[in-house]
């Protein structure tokens, strides 16, 4: 085609050429306004024979990651590196990709987060490759131009950082084709199956982490807490490290700050530091981004408040209907948000904080409804239900001021002590019971039946973790409060009576028997001979006055009471039905009190569960049994297992310790 004074010619499949005034040219891709240039084909864009890259600036500290940079190396086509904000996804391709420049003819990198900038990216890679066309050709001229380059070459290599959907690629990989290779980073963990493989980033190692901070600041004054409270994940880690260098603080001084003022924390940066990549800018794209699901954002500042692990679903059934809560939890972690194991939730600490830190009017209601949830939780029929709430209060505890306490919280830390202190782990109930009675004496006044329950819990906890006198104390106090407020005959006074005499035993045997003796009174005078607590009360008297030597034949008698019992109260029974076993064991009746613990075992497994303390007690009444009887070897192994199955559930507590003993392990 010619215009002008002069002529032009065009060759080349589909290219036009142009000259003079000629303004609009149709090439059947695309419309376009050109004055007096000359538009060159797809085959125009060339590469030097040096190659083209264009990557961020390589970072000097790299540390770890060598399982990840292996995937990268043994895979080919598309791949992703996907995984929370700021652990390091882009540090990463970065890093990987600038090793392998020699291996690609091609090695460009576009910020990718939304089609636009994808669309940018690719025209700046067409100007890139045939400068010429700079003010020229279009936008979209230039996009396709590259698109057509990739499609037609290989060997090359396209970084494509943040992408935010997956769908997002579809117009680019239906054209690239597969003569290159394309590393992808997003927060999105899901989505990719049909696309690429997957390769996800966890954080950092302790050692890892460590040497990372001390890379950008040379101190480690606290350095193992602090990489520790920062959970290891790597923009923590360097946000921390530069704002210490420049600060000239420690990173002990920092995890203060970081305590005492944790939204100023997280959002700062050192001078010159990126802004936007601040962990609360991080975080809170991907929260604007799920703004269309507010069940998922009111279920992360709900989950903010507990343990990062084990967080059962069926914690958060309350939240909203089935579907609403499934698909809050599927964007959650199809975001990174979270990550799903074994049908429970995981979320990093760190984000948890981030959370935790937005303004009071968000976070109390987010507070006080995690709260409630636990409360409601407790009581679910699933097995270990009241261990793993009590876990997930103390983390509630951990986060929020005792003064901040609600009546539903004080309960809750209550009911979380109780657990503890049935699992044996007194020193994860004393805070809690502690904590739960102040409350109540702040919300209450001291004389208030909640207060007083609540001394005798505390009460409980001290006797468990030795503080016996302190015990006896309080014991004393609250009974005295619950003869005056509630007289001798409430159940509540009569609670207060046994508890005392439990903990005097030690110190006032006859004191102790002669409280013991009078519950068990009150008991038969209010509720009968047949009714368990009646039954409790008179094996409670029994064990104290028998001084550690029961004998076989009334424990029998209380045995057979117990399966006629009025309601009947299996706890009761099988609490008297192991203590049978052990003295039949003393007697020397071995057989006998084998079986017997066995059949406690099986009542008390079908019952409670397999990891329940009661199921763990029987079963080490059983080893006691075998020890007893010079089954050593049998007892031995089977105390094996139960210790592994203790510590695997509820980690070191008295029961292990129990369990040791009898193993002559200690």
């Amino acid at each position: 085609m010619t215009g002008g004074t002069g002529g032009t010619e065009a060759s080349g499949e589909r290219s036009v050429a142009a000259g003079g005034g000629i303004g609009r040219v149709n090439t059947g891709d695309f419309v376009t306004q050109v004055e007096r240039a000359t538009l060159l084909p797809p085959e125009a864009l060339t590469v030097s024979p040096t190659g083209l890259v264009h990557l961020p600036e390589r970072t000097q500290l790299f540390v770890g990651r060598t399982r990840e940079l292996a995937l990268l190396d043994e895979g080919s086509g598309i791949q992703v590196l996907c995984g929370l904000g700021g652990i390091g996804k882009s540090t990463l391709a970065a890093r990987w990709a600038a090793d392998r420049v020699a291996d690609h003819t091609v090695v460009w990198w576009i910020t990718a987060e939304t089609p636009a900038e994808l669309d940018a990216g690719l025209a700046e890679l067409a100007r890139a490759m045939q400068p010429s066309v700079v003010g020229v050709l279009p936008e979209d001229a230039l996009r396709e131009r590259a698109l057509q380059w990739l499609g037609t070459h290989e060997g090359w290599l396209l970084v494509l950082d943040n992408v935010s959907d997956p769908a997002d690629l579809r117009p680019l990989l239906a054209r690239a084709g597969g003569g290159g290779r394309i590393l992808v980073t997003s927060r999105r963990a899901s989505g990719w199956q049909d696309i690429a493989r997957t390769v996800a980033l966890e954080v950092l190692g302790q050692g890892e982490a460590a040497e990372l901070f001390t890379g950008f600041c040379d101190a480690d004054d606290g350095l193992d807490a602090l990489c520790a409270e920062l959970g290891y994940l790597p923009l923590a880690l360097k946000q921390a490290a530069a704002y210490c260098a420049e600060a000239g603080i420690t990173p002990r001084t920092y995890r203060e700050l970081l305590a005492a003022y944790p939204a100023e924390m997280f959002a700062a940066t050192s001078e010159g530091g990126e802004a936007a990549r601040t962990l609360a800018r991080v975080w809170q794209v991907t929260l604007d981004r799920l703004a269309d699901t507010p069940t998922a954002v009111s279920l992360l500042r709900v989950i903010a408040w507990w343990a990062p692990e084990g967080i059962p679903r069926w914690l958060l059934e309350p939240l909203g209907t089935p579907l609403e809560v499934t698909e809050a939890v599927r964007r959650l972690a199809a975001h990174s948000m979270i990550t799903l194991r074994n049908g429970e939730l995981t979320v990093h600490r760190l984000v948890q904080a981030v959370v935790r830190a937005d303004p009071a009017t968000v976070t109390v209601t987010a507070r006080d409804a995690a709260t409630r949830l636990l409360r409601m939780g407790a009581w679910h029929e699933v097995d270990g239900a009241g261990r793993r709430v009590a876990v997930h209060a103390e983390a509630l505890a951990g986060h929020s001021d005792q003064a901040d306490d609600t009546e539903d919280a004080a309960r809750l830390f209550e009911l979380a002590a109780l657990f503890f202190r049935l699992d044996t782990v007194g020193a994860r109930a004393l805070p809690l019971a502690e904590r739960a009675l102040n409350s109540m004496r702040r919300i209450h006044g001291p004389d208030h039946p909640d207060t007083l329950r609540a001394v005798q819990y505390l009460a409980l906890a001290l006797e468990m973790e030795g503080s016996k006198a302190r015990a006896v104390e309080l014991l004393a106090d609250g009974l005295a409060a619950r003869l005056r407020l509630l007289g001798p005959d409430d159940p509540a006074t009569l609670e207060a009576r046994e508890g005392l005499a439990r903990v005097l035993r030690e110190f006032e045997p006859t004191r102790a028997e002669e409280l013991l003796a009078e519950n068990a009174v009150h008991f038969h005078r209010l509720l009968g001979p047949r009714h368990p607590s009646t039954i409790q009360a008179r094996y409670e008297l029994l064990e104290a006055s028998s001084r550690g030597a029961l004998d076989v034949v009334p424990l029998e008698e209380l045995v057979t009471e117990a399966e006629h019992a009025s309601p009947q109260d299996p706890d009761v029974e099988a609490r008297i039905k192991r203590s049978l076993a052990l003295a039949l064991a003393a007697a020397g009746e071995t057989e006998r009190a084998l079986a017997l613990a066995e059949n406690v075992i099986e009542d008390v497994r079908r019952r409670d569960g397999d990891a329940d303390a009661n199921t763990f007690l029987s079963r080490l009444i059983v080893v006691h049994v075998l020890m007893l009887g010079g089954q050593e070897d049998r007892g031995r192994a089977l105390g094996a297992e139960l210790l592994e199955d203790c510590l695997r559930t509820v980690g070191e507590c008295d029961l292990t310790r129990l369990v040791r003993q009898q193993m002559e392990l200690e």
